[in-house]
């Protein structure tokens, strides 16, 4: 069961870190990004909070995951 956990975790870990910075891509040339001045504006704000909390998962995840194959 522990092996089953490990492995999802990794799994998880992959996916995040695969699909979410392509998903920054698209956000930060999204004209919603920037306002006429150029400044970021709380759609592009608000994104980068999102894929950072995401990745930082991803992140705890690969540990976790990697943790568990040695428990």
């Amino acid at each position: 069961m522990i092996t089953l956990l490990a492995i999802l975790l990794l799994i998880n870990a992959v996916y995040n870190v695969v699909v979410w910075p392509r998903f920054w891509t698209r956000v930060k040339n999204d004209p919603r990004a920037r306002d006429a001045a150029g400044k970021p504006t709380a759609f592009l704000r608000v994104h980068a909070i999102l894929i950072s909390i995401a990745l930082l998962i991803a992140a705890v995840s690969a540990v976790a995951g990697i943790w568990a194959f040695f428990v």
